[in-house]
């Protein structure tokens, strides 16, 4: 996968689907290294913080 298609990914993705891949991501994922990563952790801190407070609660509980 190209850089260019993790961020599109990563743009298209809502903040439950964000902080799943957080949570359970293999070791080694290349989503969260380098400069994609840190686009990662930008783009879901930003949609975690456009969200009420009980939506990112129960995202969190969606997931487990």
């Amino acid at each position: 996968m190209t850089e260019v298609q993790m961020k599109d990914w990563i743009d298209n993705a809502s903040y439950e689907d964000l902080l799943r891949r957080w949570r359970f991501a293999p070791v080694g994922d290349l989503y969260f290294q380098g400069s994609i990563g840190d686009y990662y952790a930008e783009v879901m801190n930003k949609k975690k913080n456009e969200l009420p407070h009980e939506d990112q609660v129960r995202a969190s509980k969606n997931i487990g």
